[in-house]
């Protein structure tokens, strides 16, 4: 699975990378980004909760 973040939506909460740091991190502005190309198996269930607790909704699951 692959995941992006929307850079116009998200506001820098950082809820996805406390939840999943293997997948996400945050800029040196404080926006979320996504640091793999495909989404490793182990790490699909809390990516899965990051999209779903995303104030934002700037998370999306391709």
């Amino acid at each position: 699975m692959k995941v992006v973040v929307d850079e116009d939506r998200c506001c820098g909460h950082s809820t996805c990378a406390t939840l999943c740091p293997e997948v996400f991190t945050l800029s040196d502005d404080g926006f979320a980004v996504v640091t793999v190309d495909e989404v490793p198996a182990e790490f699909e269930r809390v990516v899965h909760e990051a999209v779903s607790n995303c104030p934002e909704r700037a998370i999306s699951e391709l």
